[in-house]
């Protein structure tokens, strides 16, 4: 998460930038703002976060109705969140990765591979989870 700001130096023909660290509640107050921006850019543009959503949404309303300890309805919800995580990091590397560049190359298309194997085995993950819990 960003904790600091760039702000342009007066009176420089060249602009440098100056990194100026947040420290306290102002710290505090700009990393949550930065948090939600990225929640909110995920929820209007990557189509896979939003299907997850939809998913995570009345799974943990059932997570949370069905007949089963707090401490297991616990464990459901946070592997459904694992799996949102794994599409926070996964489309992370990607926009990283075309931030370098478009045109195709092996480690990039490899880096982006990866990714998307950490999201289908923290899905894998949550299918386990859930099996495990609600079949006894």
């Amino acid at each position: 998460m960003r904790s600091s700001t760039t702000v342009n130096k007066v009176n420089s023909t060249e602009q440098p930038k100056i990194v100026v660290k947040r420290q306290g509640i102002m710290r505090l107050l700009y990393t949550c703002k930065h948090t939600f921006n990225g929640l909110k850019w995920m929820c209007r543009n990557e189509a896979a976060f939003q299907q997850e959503l939809m998913l995570f949404v009345p799974l943990t309303v059932l997570a949370c109705v069905v007949n089963i300890s707090v401490a297991q309805s616990a464990i459901l919800v946070l592997a459904l969140l694992f799996v949102l995580f794994a599409e926070l990091v996964n489309t992370a590397i990607e926009v990283v990765v075309d931030r370098i560049g478009l045109e195709f190359n092996t480690l990039s298309g490899l880096a982006k591979d990866i990714a998307s194997a950490f999201v289908f085995i923290s899905m894998l993950m949550a299918v386990i989870v859930w099996w495990a819990v609600l079949w006894p």
